[in-house]
């Protein structure tokens, strides 16, 4: 396993990402503790998860899950840097309630002290903001991040799925107070989808934050579709099946997989590797339902793609510097 800083910090995280929101809906407790057992066998010390995962009445459960691993001892909390996230509503009764979701120093203190309780531990490495909340005072969310770092209970604050100039305000705001500011941006970003490149990752570099992709293979768009399929293999997301019928995206995807066939690789893999090639990238975070999901993205770390495979790629997925005319998605 190769390591890097998160951002400017002196965080040394894998990169990959072990994203876990498949805890618990898709995959078992026991199979849950295989997979976080592998990977920290397999050196990835970056596990993702948030207190609304597990999803409907059985929110809470993916925190749950990791709490039970971590009990199982054997240095299992202290290896790893554990990050989780607040906004979703965790009312307790199953219906929305006012100061239950968003990001108010209410709802804020709240999210840390529920989440503390079912991780079973008594600090958050990296406390992530799942989405912005434009009602609540950006001073207002500083002022409850500075309270839980001095308490001990939050070691950094990161931001997911903020525009660039969200990412300004928040460390323009950390830096009149005298507070460290976000570390991080968890974003949508993958070979399909690089919008991100236009404004959210240039913010992310002129403030020091780390950049970590979620959604690595676009569910599934990037993972070999069309010859799984073509196999009969296990039939992808609704969600991927319908992008296919966008005007120009099968073709696209036909190019990709040909592409990386005359090269002898391996689509998913591919995908994670060429993530690991962009400027400011930490690491992808990978969801693997099984343990040999969880191999095939590992192995992505050690893939070295040439120069020219790159440029090859961005001709099939063009950046946001490419003509309007070259997005078919």
């Amino acid at each position: 396993m190769e390591y890097t800083q998160l951002g400017r910090t002196g965080l040394k995280v894998s990169r990959i990402v072990l994203g876990t929101m498949n805890f618990g809906p898709f995959t078992d407790e026991a199979d849950s503790h295989a997979i976080m057992d592998a990977a920290l066998g397999a050196g990835v010390n970056f596990f993702d998860t948030a207190n609304v995962y597990g999803w409907g009445e059985n929110k809470g459960r993916t925190e749950e899950i990791i709490g039970s691993w971590f009990a199982r001892g054997g240095g299992r909390r202290e290896k790893v840097v554990l990050a989780t996230k607040v906004y979703g509503d965790m009312s307790p009764e199953g219906e929305p309630w006012p100061n239950y979701g968003k990001l108010s120093a209410l709802n804020i203190r709240r999210g840390v002290d529920a989440s503390l309780k079912r991780l079973g531990t008594d600090h958050i490495d990296v406390y992530q903001f799942h989405h912005i909340d434009r009602l609540t005072p950006v001073d207002e969310i500083w002022q409850a991040v500075d309270t839980l770092v001095q308490q001990g209970k939050i070691l950094y604050a990161a931001s997911s799925n903020f525009p660039g100039w969200k990412i300004a305000q928040m460390n323009e705001e950390a830096r009149r107070r005298g507070s460290f500011g976000l570390v991080s941006e968890q974003c949508l970003y993958n070979l399909a989808e690089r919008r991100v490149e236009m404004e959210v990752i240039p913010a992310a570099e002129a403030y020091g934050l780390g950049v970590i992709p979620w959604s690595p293979l676009h569910g599934g768009m990037l993972g070999g579709i069309l010859k799984k399929q073509a196999e009969g293999g296990r039939r992808a997301a609704g969600r991927a099946l319908d992008r296919l019928e966008l005007p120009g995206v099968r073709a696209q995807v036909q190019a990709y997989e040909e592409l990386l066939d005359r090269h002898g690789l391996a689509p998913g893999e591919t995908a994670l590797a060429w993530l690991l090639t962009r400027p400011g990238v930490t690491g992808p975070i990978v969801g693997p339902r099984t343990v040999e999901q969880l191999d095939g993205a590992v192995r992505a770390v050690g893939l070295e793609l040439s120069g020219e495979l790159l440029g090859e790629l961005d001709a099939i997925f063009p950046g946001p510097g490419a003509s309007p005319e070259a997005f078919a998605w």
